[in-house]
């Protein structure tokens, strides 16, 4: 056996320039080699596709790697090519070549050239191929991404399926199956499809000690979260998951606003554009990649600094999968996902419809993200007891490196809550969902509650002395501790099963643990400018810059309002802009008049800040992607070439109230827009002179004030218009 070993180990020098294997790859090769059935449980970054390249390359024939990605299997060709000294020591067999691509493969195959054949599950069902490869000398089969077989795994392929009475056609010899990740249920999914149940099996750990876990609600706030947290690690490489096409797009344009280097990356985007985008991110040229599961896949870079799950994805098996292409260097990876309950809701409901098989299995993957969300646990323990796999979460490497141990919840017994809910739904005759279940527990009518006349029970208004939300957890713990089950098929109604009906009869602990409470956080960060004026949370700096705004314009001659108005005002004082980027971002000021007005203003909040130790947060700021700046540069450029307003409106599918607004917007945020030509066919020089001195003497730029001073002699269509001249010349 000795001299095979060092035959191995001389090949991964010369062919692969390696001094030595990784973790458990050398007994692996070696029983590839030895011509046994082989079942290997590597994650992600663990050199999974040595285990079957070195020994084809080592054995005599072409061995055939099945894998469901093209994209992978092309990294994979490439790069043992630059390896080798003849191109034709791996190819990929699929229907994109040509007749003499596919020619040419054949006959490096039969040329004894191909140590490696790459083929996708379909090419391999095809009569055609079956026969060529009937006379080919096959060393052995490599089933890549093997979790694919079986329904509990997170990416099932119905044409996996097929893969064992294939290989049989074929001619059955040694099969390796590998995958990233396996639970033990899908592990002898596998084997058992396969037939290989009596592999050996090569099981690496799933612990990756460097990666952090931390899940956090998800509040309205969820941008500004993304945008804070990217600006703490700012220049480092990021990728972000979201379930949807459309929130990739409305992500990746919402980071690029507020100064990150982004780009989306979905299945939706022309191929040209995703490999461009992944080369940028491959070639540090992006930060950050904002993607759906398609992205990721094969991407083999080590400095991944951070994943961002902005939706919990469908099983823990994915999770674990994209948590996973961070940190594969061994440095800092941040694992940080966002959880909202409503989010699990829209999942649950893309199963309805689904066969019933389906549906079991998909829901019993979705209690497990749920559970793993909203445990109290140390995340790593759970997520490897989930890959059967036991762990010391006191002393085990990368023990503590997970939110809930940073910051431990309070557990407390809600044993008397379980109690009264599955007293409710006994009541009720297991006909409601959660909502309706919490709204007769307290004490809420309305069209369904009163449909089936709750108010008559007993238990109806009972739990009124807590809040929805402390109902919503106890359900939801109840769940997942298997208390209670939830029928989708009935659009989620909660039935008892044996586990509750022993616990009504004989009440025992049920432990909970205390939500993270950071609704005070997110109240606290509202927009200000969205609720127009709304209160400032800071009134003593609200006073001092209301009080500079009129000295300045009194300085200037012009009206307060001309200067900076209150939304403005007031977001100032809620954010305490103290560079001219920062104030640019303010609602209302812009490039222009940050330049024209901005100085005094930074330095007033700038000793404000100083004076009174206040910690400023330099993620706050956030822009919206409202105004697109398409439109507003679209509009400077057709008003300066004096082009008709009803023009403009139409070739951008706008009313004309529509288009005067976003004329205002430009304004606001000091940049000149010139109407004169529009203004001047309508108006003599004397009626433009009177409403322009108006609004210079005008305490306000209240529009109904200006048509009544007017007594009717301008409709509110023509002051706008006006006011917009007077804004664009005097403020800007």
């Amino acid at each position: 056996m000795g001299k095979q070993i060092s035959a191995a180990q001389e090949h991964l020098k010369r062919f692969f320039g390696f001094d030595q294997f990784k973790g458990n790859q050398e007994p692996v090769v070696e029983n590839v080699l030895a011509g046994k059935d082989t079942f290997v449980i590597m994650p992600t970054g663990g050199g999974k596709s040595l285990c079957y390249q070195l020994p084809a390359i080592m054995q005599q024939g072409t061995a055939v790697v099945v894998s469901p990605l093209i994209a992978l299997m092309k990294n994979q060709v490439d790069s043992l090519r630059g390896f080798a000294d003849h191109n034709g020591v791996a190819h990929v067999l699929n229907s994109s070549l040509s007749k003499r691509d596919v020619e040419q493969v054949k006959s490096d195959i039969r040329e004894g050239i191909t140590k490696l054949l790459y083929v996708a599950p379909e090419s391999l069902t095809k009569e055609d191929n079956i026969e060529f490869l009937k006379n080919t000398d096959v060393s052995f089969y490599a089933i890549d991404e093997a979790h694919c077989i079986s329904e509990w795994g997170h990416d099932f392929r119905p044409e996996y399926r097929n893969l064992k009475n294939i290989i049989k056609k074929i001619g059955r010899k040694p099969i390796i199956g590998l995958t990233a990740t396996a639970t033990p249920k899908v592990q002898s999914d596998i084997q058992k499809n396969l037939g290989m149940e009596n592999a050996e099996v090569f099981k690496a750990s799933f612990n990756r000690p460097n990666l952090f876990y931390e899940v956090r609600p998800k509040t309205k706030n969820v941008d500004r979260d993304i945008i804070r947290f990217i600006k703490k690690n700012e220049g480092k490489s990021g990728i972000i998951y979201c379930l949807s096409r459309k929130r990739v797009e409305e992500l990746a344009q919402t980071l690029q606003v507020n100064g990150i280097n982004a780009l989306p990356y979905h299945a939706g985007l022309d191929a040209s554009s995703r490999s461009r985008h992944q080369d940028a991110f491959l070639m540090e040229d992006t930060d950050v990649i904002v993607a759906t599961i398609a992205f990721g896949m094969g991407i083999d870079k080590p400095d991944v600094r951070f994943v961002i799950h902005y939706d919990m994805p469908k099983s823990l098996e994915s999770y674990y999968q994209e948590t996973g292409r961070a940190g594969r260097d061994g440095g800092e990876g941040h694992c940080l996902a966002f959880y909202s309950y409503k989010d699990v809701e829209k999942l649950e409901k893309f199963l309805n419809g689904k066969p019933v098989s389906e549906q079991e299995v998909g829901m019993q993957l979705l209690q497990e993200v749920i559970a793993y969300a909203e445990t109290a646990m140390n995340r790593r323990k759970f997520i490897l007891h989930y890959f059967g796999e036991e762990f010391d979460e006191e002393n085990g490497p990368g023990a503590k490196n997970d939110d809930n141990s940073k910051n431990p919840r309070k557990h407390f017994d809600a044993q008397e809550d379980l109690q009264l809910v599955l007293e409710t739904i006994v009541a009720t005759a297991q006909r409601f969902k959660a909502k309706s279940l919490i709204d007769t527990l307290t004490g809420t009518l309305n069209s369904i509650t009163k449909q089936y006349k709750v108010q008559n029970l007993e238990v109806f208004n009972k739990g009124a002395h807590k809040e929805e939300k402390h109902w919503m957890a106890v359900i939801r713990q109840a769940i997942v501790q298997g208390y209670l089950r939830k029928d989708i098929e009935k659009y989620g109604v909660l039935f008892l099963n044996d586990k509750s009906r022993a616990f009504m009869e004989k009440p025992q602990a049920f432990m909970i643990a205390e939500d993270h409470d950071y609704e005070e956080e997110a109240g606290q960060e509202e927009i200000v400018s969205e609720k127009k004026g709304g209160a400032s949370l800071d009134p003593q700096l609200f006073k001092m810059l209301k009080d500079l705004t009129r000295k300045v314009a009194k300085t200037k001659g012009l009206p307060p309002f001309t200067v900076f108005q209150e939304p403005s005002l007031n977001e100032m004082a809620l954010y305490y802009p103290t560079s001219l980027d920062e104030l640019k971002q303010i609602s209302g000021v812009g490039e222009g008049k940050a330049r024209k007005f901005g100085t005094p203003f930074l330095e007033l909040i700038q000793k404000y800040v100083d004076d009174n130790n206040i910690e400023k947060d330099d993620g706050l700021l956030v822009k919206s992607v409202v105004n697109k700046s398409g439109l507003k540069v679209y509009i400077i450029q057709s008003t300066d070439r004096k082009l008709p307003l009803e023009d403009i409106a139409s070739a951008k599918g706008l009313n004309m109230e529509n288009l005067v607004t976003e004329i205002e917007h430009i304004v606001h945020s000091g940049t000149k827009v010139n109407l004169n030509y529009v203004l001047e066919d309508l108006f003599d020089e004397e009626q433009l002179e009177e409403v322009h001195d108006y609004f210079m003497e005008a305490e306000s730029d209240d529009l109904a004030e200006a048509v009544e001073e007017f007594d009717g002699d301008y409709s509110e269509e023509e002051l706008r218009l006006m006011r917009i001249k007077f804004m664009s010349e005097v403020a800007n």
